[in-house]
């Protein structure tokens, strides 16, 4: 497949519904041509399958936080129930799967969305964030460069 652009574009959804009083919310998509993927077979191939980097960059956000006390993932995750990587499945139908957590300083929820058919199939990942305290404010401000960068990637790697 040829390299895809990846567009950020305005969330398609209700942000107010997936996570009251979201600060945060931003979204990427990427076509896929004719792929026949549901939502759950892209979430999985984004998280679970990115580049390599990625999962560097996660090992070193895990130590960086874990004195704060933030969730970092378990090995026994993904057996402690429905997850997709580290992120717990919330609500799923073909065309859309929700993921995420709620913590102390910070909700997360990752949206992943397959739209279209034929040859003009998308996914887009949206992402929203509802922060709870400086702690929650801080770690958001610090990732978000790298959180552009990773979704990005991640929606690459998806389409090729």
């Amino acid at each position: 497949m040829v390299d895809m652009p990846v567009e950020e574009i305005t969330p398609p959804l209700d942000a107010e519904a997936l996570l009251s009083g979201a600060q945060f919310v931003d979204a990427f998509r990427i076509g896929i041509g004719d792929r026949q993927l549901d939502a759950r077979q892209a979430a999985i191939q984004m998280i679970e399958h990115g580049p390599r980097w990625i999962d560097a960059l996660m090992r070193l956000r895990n130590l960086l936080v874990t004195p704060f006390g933030l969730k970092t993932p378990r090995p026994d995750a993904a057996s402690a129930g429905d997850s997709i990587g580290i992120f717990p499945v919330r609500s799923e139908t073909p065309q859309r799967i929700v993921a995420g957590f709620d913590d102390h300083h910070l909700d997360f929820r990752v949206v992943i969305d397959v739209e279209g058919a034929a040859a003009g199939r998308h996914v887009v990942a949206s992402t929203l964030v509802r922060t709870h305290n400086l702690l929650g404010r801080t770690y958001l401000a610090t990732i978000m460069p790298f959180h552009r960068l990773v979704v990005q990637a991640m929606l690459r790697r998806l389409a090729t």
